[in-house]
Parts: C-alpha cells; sequence; structure tokens
C-alpha cells in the first residue's frame, strides 16, 4: 500500500488595519480581533514546525488594491515563512507591490471572475508556482468582492476551466462553514478531488479539531488553512508541532 502523504498545515492570518483578526463567513460586522503583533504571531507559528502561511489583507479586500504590504514586509522580514498573500489584488502593480515585500506566492479569486484576461496574464509571467487559485464558494458558487456577491461561476467547472489553463494549486473555502467551528465540508473538498485528481488542493473553513485535520489527510486533501481553531484555542499550536512531528 502506498504511504499516504502528509497534509501541509497552512495557519491564516487575516489583517484589518494592521491587526490580527477573525471574520465569521467573511462577514466584516462579525469581527474578532486578537492581540498579539502579527510578526510575534508568525514567528509562534514557525517555532511550531510551520513553514507557510495564508496571509489575508482584509483590508486590501475592500478597497479593491493592495493596502497591509508593511504587514506582508514585516513577517518576511522577521520568519522564514513562505507567505501566499491575497485580498484585493487587482493589478499588476499590486502583483508587484506584493511580490517585493515578501510574498512568495499570491491567491487571486475575485478577479478570475471578473477579470479573467488579467488573471491570465498573471499566470502567464509569474508561472504556477506562484499564482494561485482562489475558489472560495457559497451554495457551490464562486463568491466575489470579499465574498461579499456571489457570481454564476460553479466552482467545478471554474476550477475546471484554469487547470486547462495551466493553474496547479487552488485554495477552496466553503463560506458557510469559515469560522463557524462546525467542521469542514468534506463533502465538497471529495468532489473537487474526485474530478481534478492531480490538484494541489487547499481545504479551508470549518476545521475545528485535529480530527478535523486527520479525516481531511485521510480524504487525500494535500493541503489545509486554519484560522480561527487555533486563535479560539480549539487547536493549540502544541497540537501542531506534534502534528508536524508525526507524533
Amino acid at each position: 500500500m502506498a504511504e499516504m502523504m502528509k497534509i501541509e498545515i497552512i495557519p491564516a492570518m487575516d489583517i484589518l488595519e494592521g491587526r490580527c483578526v477573525r471574520l465569521s463567513q467573511g462577514d466584516y460586522a462579525r469581527q474578532t480581533v486578537y492581540k498579539g503583533d502579527p510578526v510575534e504571531v508568525a514567528r509562534m507559528f514557525e517555532d511550531a514546525g510551520i513553514n507557510r502561511l495564508h496571509l489575508v489583507d482584509l483590508d486590501g479586500a475592500r478597497e479593491k488594491h493592495i493596502v497591509n504590504h508593511k504587514v506582508l514586509e514585516r513577517i518576511a522580514l522577521k520568519t522564514s515563512l513562505v507567505i501566499d498573500f491575497g485580498g484585493g489584488l487587482k493589478s499588476c502593480a499590486d502583483l508587484r507591490i506584493a511580490f517585493e515585500c515578501g510574498a512568495a506566492m499570491v491567491t487571486g479569486g475575485s478577479i478570475a471572475v471578473k477579470d479573467r484576461g488579467t488573471f491570465l496574464k498573471w499566470l502567464e509571467k509569474y508561472g504556477p508556482e506562484k499564482i494561485i487559485l482562489g475558489a472560495d464558494a457559497r451554495n457551490g458558487k464562486i463568491a466575489v468582492s470579499g465574498w461579499q456577491k456571489e457570481s454564476a461561476a460553479e466552482i467545478i467547472p471554474f476550477i475546471g476551466g484554469y487547470l486547462k489553463k495551466g493553474i496547479r494549486q487552488v485554495i477552496s473555502t466553503d463560506i458557510a462553514r469559515d469560522g463557524m467551528l462546525e467542521g469542514p465540508s468534506f463533502d465538497l473538498y471529495e468532489k473537487i478531488l474526485s474530478e481534478f485528481p492531480g490538484l494541489h488542493l487547499i481545504a479551508s473553513g470549518g476545521i475545528s479539531s485535529v480530527g478535523d485535520i486527520v479525516a481531511l489527510e485521510r480524504k487525500g486533501v494535500p493541503g489545509i488553512i486554519i484560522g480561527k481553531a487555533i486563535y479560539e484555542g480549539k487547536i493549540t499550536v502544541k497540537e501542531l508541532a506534534a502534528f508536524n512531528a508525526g507524533q
């Protein structure tokens, strides 16, 4: 029997007005602010054996251009984390700033729906190692504009279309579960992986325990993003360190 691939754990850090926050279902009116300098939080993850960080610019998502690039820069300078950055990236200038400030990869969601031409230019210029497709959905339809609006794009054809263009990594969030700590959308991820077996899928939303991590790993999900469960203490950094060490 082939050995099961170890799942990659990617903590999420959402930045609003320079602070770490978490939203429930993407709703800015339902936010929790967490204490701690973002750099110190990032260092905590690094000390737990984490290699990668999912950094989201919530101000950027709302303003439709990069805003919190200085936070990105500080984390990149003070840690060795591989940072994938997203939120409000709409132009080539936004991407240039993100990469210059230390992002190893960027995630494009709304723009992949609203401005396919620009997104494909990014993919051609930087390559699939640096460009991640954001496929965040509500009721099976891709959400845009910081999850505030639902598009007509259905998630499976949406992902399939971009795979044909060279995309390799996809972050997918079931918005109804995001920040709710009620468990991930197993059915959604199973459906995506059954359609696209070779896809590097990163599941996001609803993860509330180490048991959820184990279950997703057993289903063959390559990576997971965990946010609120860490900040609320449902999954401790010590548990993440032990999981990464194979204990």
